[in-house]
This record gives structure tokens, C-alpha cells and sequence, in this order.
């Protein structure tokens, strides 16, 4: 397969499996247990038919929705991923300069391979996704360089109190930095253009948690025992409103997938909520995102903005989402793959492919804004 050929998720996914490593690949790749939720995630969109309308005039179409008081040009959003440099020299670089050009919110990690004021520089809504780690003095420098850096919002991981069972790092020794051992070197030699980047190229850190911790930086350790070792197992709701008092401006809450929680996160004055399972990587066996979006929204929609975060795919799973009420869409894997198979020309063209078919889907669902859109354009399987 050929850059050319990529036409679709799928194809850039096919791609960067030849290209990448396998540890690495399977990281971007992999979730948690059987993984049964990350199927799930895409599956679910299957399972929902739309219903269109005709003869109307579709000549002008209006994608703008806004999210966190910032009027963006689609919706879709590109989601906060750890570790982009391991996937293409390139990294959060590209994707961010992917998101500018379409005008489209972009997020770094906490676990960023750039600098927290390197992507403040960037003109498109940018978003920093918040892990609160056991270090104090850390979460209380990343809030305030966020502040320096003019983030326009803060999202705060709520999903992550053990890490989930990744079971495909388990088995390839997956670590930040990457550990070279004689079970992955014949994966890394096959690869010799991915070495020779990663080795020659900037130096792989995480600037933005190296100020106050080695680990993931200097000391190599595998995501999970990140998870469990680092961050704040205490973490709950008096705190998360704590730390929305201390960020000041647009709050969203990144891992909420039911009512009841969606109801605590508008009585903590968040500004959004992103429901999502981290891509299937932590609880397996639960539900998809998508499946969830219409109860929560009918709990809270309006009162906070809705993002429907995992397994899209399509530019028809974005109007099934919004129709089911959601604010917009944000995705990880889906600019990923493309990243890890071809750089910022690959994220440039998948997101220019999802934009395209949200745009024609429009068109052939007789919809002329994304305001239009409402379940009765909706059938359940």
C-alpha cells in the first residue's frame, strides 16, 4: 500500500503497521483485556442507520459548531494523545499544524512530546489534557504554564485511576522512552528509517512532566506502571472542582460515560465533557461513547457541551453523533495512524478526507447545518 492509496482510516492504519515497529505500532493499535470495547467504539455506529431527506438545497453547507466558546469550523476535534514523536518525528508538530489549517480544536497530553509553550504559539483552540500526578508542585506548574501559554481550555482525565490491562504493551515490552530489548530488536531493525529518526533527531522527552520527574523522560517505564506509580489514585470529585477553580477558564472533564456522572460534572461548573472510554484502553466490556451520547444528553444537553470521543471512523459517524446529541466529535487513533504512516501530509489528508465526508454526508442527508440534524434522521437496529 501506498500513501496514494489511503483513502480512509482503515488504509492509513493498514500503512502504519508496515512502517512502524511493532511495539509501537500495537501501543497506537492495542487496548485493555480481550478488547472487546475498542471493537465496540466503531461497531456501535453500525448499529444505527440514518434516515435522509431529499430534494433540498444543499449548494451552501455550515459545519461551524462551537465548543468551549470557541466557534470552530467542523465538528470534529482532534483529541490529546501521549507520545506522538515515537509514532513520526513530526509529532504533536504536525497535528497541530494540521488542526490550524482547519480551524479545529487541538489537544496535547500531559505525556506531550512538545512543550506546553510551544503549542500555545498556534493560532487554531488549543486544549491541554490534564493527568493530576502525585506531584503537587508538578499539577500546580502544568496549570500555570497552560495559563501563560493561553490555553483556551483544560480537560482533566477522570478515567485513569489504575491503568487498564494493555495486553498487546504487555507483550512487546512497550516503554517510554522505548526499551530496546532482544525480543523487540528484530521488529526495530526491520525498521531502520524509524530508528535512524528517533535516534538522530531531536532528543524523545517529555517536556512538560521532566521539569519535576524522570520517568517517561530519562527512565523508561511502560504506560501502565505510569498510570499506577505517578499519578493521584485520590483523585475525585471535591478535586476535580478544586482544580477547575484553580484553572479559571473553559473545563472540560475527558472520561465520563454515564448520567449520573454527567450531572456531577455540570454541578462542578465543568463547561464540557468529553464522553469517552480512552479509545477501549481502560475498563473492556464497556459501553462505546456513541451509545451513551443520547441519555446523557437528554440529562444535560445544554447545560454543557457534549463531545463524543472514540471509534469514529467516518464522516457519517460524526452526523450520527451530533444527531444523537452531541456538541461535536474528537478522535486519537483516527489522525494516529495517519501521523505514524506519512507525517503531516498523512494528517492533512485524512482530516481533509473526514471534513469531505461530513461535508458530502450533509448534502445527501438533506441538511444545510449541523444544527439540523436531530434523531428523527436517526433508526436504531
Amino acid at each position: 500500500m501506498k500513501f496514494s492509496d489511503c483513502h480512509s482510516v482503515e488504509d492509513f492504519r493498514k500503512l502504519a503497521k508496515r512502517r512502524l515497529p511493532a511495539p509501537v505500532f500495537h501501543y497506537i493499535d492495542g487496548a485493555a483485556d480481550d478488547e472487546i470495547t475498542k471493537q465496540r467504539n466503531s461497531a456501535a455506529f453500525a448499529d444505527c442507520d440514518l434516515v435522509p431527506n431529499v430534494l433540498v438545497d444543499t449548494s451552501d453547507i455550515d459545519m461551524r459548531v462551537t465548543v468551549m466558546g470557541r466557534e470552530i469550523a467542523m465538528p470534529l476535534m482532534l483529541s490529546p494523545t501521549a507520545l506522538q514523536r515515537l509514532f513520526h518525528w513530526q509529532g504533536e508538530r504536525a497535528v497541530a499544524a494540521v488542526a490550524e489549517r482547519f480551524n479545529t480544536w487541538f489537544g496535547i497530553s500531559s505525556l506531550a512530546t512538545v512543550s506546553i509553550e510551544e503549542i500555545g504559539c498556534i493560532t487554531t483552540p488549543k486544549l491541554f489534557q490534564f493527568y493530576v500526578h502525585r506531584d503537587r508542585d508538578l499539577n500546580v506548574s502544568m496549570i500555570e504554564r497552560c495559563k501563560a501559554a493561553k490555553f483556551d481550555a483544560i480537560a482533566l482525565t477522570v478515567d485513569v485511576a489504575v491503568s487498564g490491562n494493555r495486553e498487546r504493551c504487555l507483550r512487546s515490552g512497550f516503554t517510554s522512552p522505548p526499551r530496546f530489548t532482544p525480543a523487540s530488536a528484530l521488529s526495530y531493525a526491520a525498521h531502520p528509517a524509524w530508528v535512524a529518526n528517533y535516534l538522530f533527531r531531536e532528543k524523545f522527552s517529555l517536556p512538560n512532566l521532566s521539569t519535576h520527574v524522570d520517568e517517561g523522560t530519562n527512565v523508561a517505564l511502560s504506560v501502565a506502571d505510569y498510570f499506577n506509580t505517578m499519578l493521584e489514585p485520590s483523585l475525585d470529585w471535591t478535586m476535580a472542582e478544586a482544580i477547575r477553580k484553580s484553572w479559571g477558564g473553559q473545563f472540560a472533564l475527558k472520561g465520563i460515560m454515564s448520567v449520573a456522572d454527567a450531572r456531577r460534572a455540570v454541578n462542578i461548573g465543568a463547561t464540557a465533557i468529553y464522553v469517552s472510554n480512552h479509545g477501549g484502553r481502560q475498563l473492556d466490556g464497556s459501553r462505546s461513547p456513541f451509545d451513551q451520547i443520547a441519555e446523557i444528553a437528554d440529562a444535560v444537553g445544554g447545560q454543557v457541551d457534549i463531545i463524543c470521543d472514540g471509534g469514529v471512523r467516518r464522516g457519517s459517524h460524526v452526523l450520527k453523533a451530533l444527531a444523537a446529541g452531541a456538541t461535536a466529535c474528537s478522535g486519537g487513533r483516527l489522525y494516529l495512524y495517519a501521523l505514524a504512516a506519512a507525517g503531516e501530509a498523512g494528517v492533512q489528508r485524512i482530516v481533509g478526507k473526514l471534513r469531505d465526508e461530513i461535508e458530502r454526508d450533509m448534502k445527501l442527508m438533506g441538511v444545510r447545518s449541523v444544527a439540523e440534524l436531530d434523531r428523527s434522521m436517526l433508526r436504531y437496529r
